[in-house]
């Protein structure tokens, strides 16, 4: 279950993904028991969920799993979803405690993440082109060489840190829905971003001059 698109801050709305009905439908038909409903939900949003799992993770075998368990706890607790929110930020939510939970558990038993974890050759994506974007406008330094780097900087931010970098320079979502998927305010969410991207740059800045 690997991303096939890179949502990027010019992508359209999330609820606009895919074709045929609302979330808003799909969700109410999945209450009712509709699996195939919930399928459909499946298939709008793993790719994005996926993507969220892996750059927090560094891990694609893991993503894969903790993907699937996100959804599973979705289908499982889909009753108790009252729409106060919008379905995708409920179920970010949903991913970004899983994962949470799974790197404090991984940290108990290896101390840091590590770079042997991460693919390189399946990093060659528009979405890590995009982040390299809001980081630097320098664009002729050779890609895989900043992608290295940047994935060794990104693994040195802290879990919430590299999260709203993911979750905005990434995948393109507001500062308003990202603190409703990391339970803080919109001003925290900004100042975490700024502050990310602020030791990206210094952390590249050798390789950039």
């Amino acid at each position: 279950m690997e991303p096939e698109t890179s949502p990027t801050e010019t992508a359209p709305p999330i609820t606009d993904a895919g074709e045929g009905p609302d979330d808003r439908t799909l969700v109410a038909r999945a209450r009712m028991g509709s699996e195939s409903a919930f399928e459909d939900l499946v298939r709008r949003y793993q790719t994005r969920i996926y993507g969220l799992c892996y750059h927090l993770t560094a891990n694609h075998e893991d993503s894969g799993d903790l993907t699937q368990e996100a959804f599973v706890k979705a289908w499982k607790a889909l009753r108790s979803f009252k729409g106060d929110s919008s379905f995708y930020t409920w179920l970010y939510r949903i991913a970004y405690n899983n994962v949470l939970n799974h790197l404090k558990q991984r940290r108990n038993r290896t101390p840091h993440l590590s770079l042997d974890d991460l693919d390189f050759h399946a990093e060659h994506s528009p979405e890590l082109v995009e982040l390299i974007s809001h980081i630097t406008p320098r664009r002729d330094v050779g890609l895989a060489e900043l992608q290295k780097r940047l994935n060794e900087a990104m693994l040195k931010l802290s879990d919430e840190h590299r999260a709203v970098v993911i979750l905005h320079d990434i995948q393109g979502l507001p500062h308003d829905e990202i603190a409703t998927i990391m339970h803080c305010n919109p001003g925290t969410v900004r100042s975490r971003l700024h502050y990310a991207r602020q030791q990206l740059q210094g952390w590249l800045a050798d390789f950039l001059k």
